[in-house]
């Protein structure tokens, strides 16, 4: 894939995502919505880093599995039962990503939610990604 990652200057800076992507490949992967479950179903992490880091890492094994890298990531939306607790660990949450996706930052959304599926849930990550020949 190629991704271009356009952020005009009209907008506000980025920080951690893109304003755009205009990804260029011939096959789309579209990735179901992970949360912090471990193999065995069940929800592991007590804080929301613990649990965005669990879920981010699920998305990338399925992505990883699809035949992909996070650099192949054009969307992902987050799902947070508490945004004020998302925008108190976002740098945290940054660290987290930069470790496990590195900075080829896709188009991002923040939604906040009443719940999920699993009650102990905090946080899912869903998207798509776009992979080259």
């Amino acid at each position: 894939m190629t991704a271009e990652r356009v952020n005009p200057p009209g907008l506000s800076p980025p920080a951690g995502f893109s304003h755009a992507v205009v990804a260029t490949g011939s096959r789309l992967v579209f990735l179901a919505g992970q949360t912090a479950l471990d193999g065995d179903g069940k929800v592991v992490g007590e804080t929301l880093p613990e649990q965005f880091g669990r879920a981010l890492g699920n998305l990338l094994a399925a992505l990883r599995a699809a035949g992909g890298t996070p650099s192949d990531l054009a969307r992902v939306t987050v799902y947070v039962t508490d945004v004020a607790a998302y925008r108190a660990c976002a740098a945290e949450l940054g660290r987290v990503w930069r470790e496990s996706a590195g900075r080829d930052y896709p188009a991002m959304a923040v939604v906040g939610i009443v719940r999920l599926w699993d009650e102990r849930a905090l946080v899912e990550l869903d998207g798509f990604a776009v992979l080259g020949d």
